[in-house]
């Protein structure tokens, strides 16, 4: 049955169409593909103009055209100093999604648990070189020397592992301590349409140094209370960080994330967010499924894991809005 896991054995596909996928002692099955490949691009287009999960209507987001060169890059940090809420999750399959559409994608594990790393099927215990030497390492090493390549085409990986728990004491006695991931990336902004930062669950210094670096801001908001209490705290953090160090850095929209539209709560919280910020929320709603923590122990994006399935047309429809709103303003109807 899919979504079961079995440890220590590994089977040929099921009847169903479904295959084994191994992680370590672990296997888990994996959605059939569709026979003739293609990936389904759902467009949405009933639900366009009818009141979507924000209580707003729901604007078209066309395929975006394939791009025939690449960069400057918008690099866009995933932040929320809650945990849990989505970030890595988010980043993983945002950039695959931005990638399936012909965006060249760098995703940047900025967080010392490496869980982006570990989210893409790579042990972050197994490089020599990560982000932190890019960060301390005087300039001995470069970027091109760090990046590695993921199962994904067009999506590459700049690790991180513990290593980068150090980061935030020894950065402290660096000059311009808060620019240091913004010359690390100056390299390679031109290989690159999309960077997506992924931040460590707190507003310490390493999370400034990704607002610094970002032309833009994705929160991922979990559809619960406690995750509402902290978007106030952040985008003070934000508005500091604009002041004081980054002037272009905007709020390229609040993500409601783990949305279940069962649960009155759940609802509450996502009107209460819209009321609050009309304007900045995605109408892009990420629902809760099982299909994500399984993509985790396959270590793939949903939009290769489960192709078809919800969550997959979630990211997908995210990156859809997310190059609409940048490129041109949306349309109603």
């Amino acid at each position: 049955m899919a979504g079961s896991f079995v440890a220590g054995f590994s089977e040929a596909p099921s009847a169903g169409g479904a295959s084994r996928v191994p992680y370590g002692e672990v296997t888990i099955d994996k959605p059939r593909i569709p026979d003739d490949g293609r990936l389904e691009m759902a467009q949405d287009d009933d639900k366009v103009g009818k009141i979507g999960p924000t209580g707003r209507p729901m604007p078209l987001f066309p395929v975006p055209e394939q791009l025939t060169s690449h960069g400057p890059a918008w690099v866009l940090a995933m932040c929320n100093q809650k945990g849990g809420v989505g970030k890595t999750t988010s980043t993983i399959n945002l950039g695959a999604a931005l990638a399936e559409y012909g965006r060249r994608v760098l995703l940047v594990d900025f967080d010392p648990q490496g869980a982006l790393s570990v989210g893409l099927g790579i042990n972050p215990n197994q490089f020599e070189l990560t982000v932190h030497d890019l960060l301390l390492g005087g300039g001995d090493t470069h970027i091109d020397d760090v990046i590695i390549e993921t199962q994904v085409e067009g999506l590459d990986l700049l690790p991180s592992n513990i290593d980068l728990s150090a980061g935030e004491v020894l950065l402290v006695s660096e000059v311009g301590r808060e620019h240091s991931l913004t010359r690390t990336l100056k390299p390679v902004l031109d290989e690159y349409d999309v960077i997506l930062v992924d931040c460590q669950p707190s507003l310490g210094l390493l999370t400034v140094n990704a607002l610094t670096a970002a032309d833009a801001v994705i929160i991922p908001l979990e559809c619960e209370y406690f995750a509402l209490r902290g978007v106030a705290l952040l985008l003070q953090t934000i508005d500091k960080v604009r002041d004081r160090l980054n002037s272009r850095l905007d709020l390229a929209g609040i993500l409601a994330t783990m949305y279940d539209a069962r649960t009155l709560h759940a609802r509450e919280v996502l009107a209460r967010v819209v009321e609050r910020f009309p304007d900045e929320v995605f109408h892009t709603v990420i629902n809760r499924t099982v299909r994500f923590p399984e993509t985790t122990v396959a270590g793939e994006p949903i939009t290769t894991y489960a192709p078809t399935s919800v969550g997959a047309a979630g990211y997908r429809r995210l990156a859809r809005e997310l190059i609409t709103r940048r490129e041109t303003p949306p349309v109603v109807g």
